[in-house]
């Protein structure tokens, strides 16, 4: 059994509304400590397949960070 849908009335609420919502639930969310991460040797990386239009599609988005 699906609950009822929410009545209009319920579902309008402002960016401000939400933004208090949240800050108010901060105090009840733990974040995790910060981890160091290593970078990993390229002689390590393998058995990885990068399809060939995903490599077309990093390799042009050199142009736009630069």
């Amino acid at each position: 059994m699906a609950p009822a849908p929410l009545s209009p009335a319920a579902q309008d609420f402002t960016l401000k509304q939400l933004q208090g919502d949240c800050a108010r639930m901060v105090p009840h969310w733990a974040a995790p400590q910060a981890s160091v991460v290593s970078p990993v040797p390229p002689s390590r990386i393998h058995g990885i397949v990068v399809p060939p239009a995903s490599a077309r599609m990093l390799d042009a988005m050199s142009e736009y960070g630069d």
